[in-house]
């Protein structure tokens, strides 16, 4: 009896494990703490005086829920495609451990609720913003991907919104200085994301999307691009320092880090291979935390 008792208790344990992993792989975990760092980051930046912790609580939690509900739906659209690449044939929809209908309705109350969460408790701009990046990331971009390579263009704009999120979330309008963190967070994420491209350029052709990397023989095209974004980053990056309070000091370190970045996509640009790009992949999930550090350690 004890040891049937243990067998049973050890086959429960792994199934609530297998839930948790096909939950966390659902909602894009790494991802959607990914969003929630940046809005943390707006958030502060944003805040004037007193520094609000009750709203930066229904904030983050509003804003995770919406980007769990986000990806959810995304795979939900993507999932016949994602079972042909097998970066992600393993997903809990691509390989039928989920059901479909389930998570769809779930994925959409769950995108409402937080959006309207963030409204009652944030406030209205933050709840639409929230919901504009939703839209965009499943209705614009996700079908744009298996129609034309400008889809990762598309792509960065829901990216780039979090930080502005979290600004308005604190400060209650928009202003020139969340413009100007959308733009770093909307320039970093080409290169990333063009990194990401060319390595797995086989799986997005077995998925059907339509990526830049795809005939591009050699990754000069996608070389040049991610090249020509980073550099524009530079600049871009470096107009923080007008709104800091210790502008200097984040302008050497941002000249660094951008530079630094920048220069791996000149790596990248003269030798298009896989391991160079991986180097600016890795490269580019360094890049993004420091960059915004030195934001709030400037502010």
């Amino acid at each position: 009896m004890k040891t049937v008792a243990a067998e049973s208790v050890a086959v429960e344990s792994v199934s609530w494990r297998a839930l948790a992993s096909d939950f966390s792989e659902l909602v894009k975990a790494r991802l959607t703490l990914l969003v929630l760092l940046t809005t943390l980051a707006g958030f502060f930046l944003g805040s004037e005086g007193f520094f609000n912790g009750e709203k930066l609580f229904h904030t983050l939690l509003g804003t995770a829920i919406l980007a769990g509900a986000a990806s959810a739906l995304n795979q939900y659209l993507e999932r016949d495609a994602d079972a042909r690449m097998k970066r992600t044939r393993n997903r809990p929809l691509a390989a039928g451990r989920l059901a479909a209908d389930e998570v769809v309705v779930l994925a959409v109350a769950a995108a409402i609720v937080s959006t309207l969460y963030l409204a009652a408790l944030v406030n209205g701009l933050a709840a639409a913003i929230g919901a504009a990046t939703l839209l965009i990331y499943v209705l614009v971009y996700t079908p744009l991907k298996k129609q034309t390579p400008l889809n990762t263009l598309v792509g960065a704009i829901p990216g780039a919104l979090p930080p502005v999120l979290g600004w308005v979330a604190a400060r209650g309008s928009l202003t020139v200085e969340s413009v100007e963190l959308f733009a770093v967070l909307f320039l970093w994420q080409m290169p990333h994301f063009l990194a990401i491209a060319w390595l797995y350029r086989e799986d997005y052709a077995a998925g059907g999307f339509k990526m830049l990397s795809l005939n591009d023989v050699g990754g000069r095209h996608t070389a040049t691009h991610s090249f020509l974004y980073a550099m524009m980053l530079v600049p871009v990056s470096l107009l923080a320092a007008f709104w800091l309070r210790h502008g200097i000091a984040y302008g050497l370190g941002a000249a660094l880090c951008s530079g630094a970045f920048a220069w791996l996509a000149w790596r990248f640009f003269q030798q298009s291979d896989n391991q160079r790009a991986r180097h600016l992949f890795w490269g580019s999930l360094l890049y993004l935390p420091l960059i915004l550090g030195l934001m709030t350690l400037a502010a």
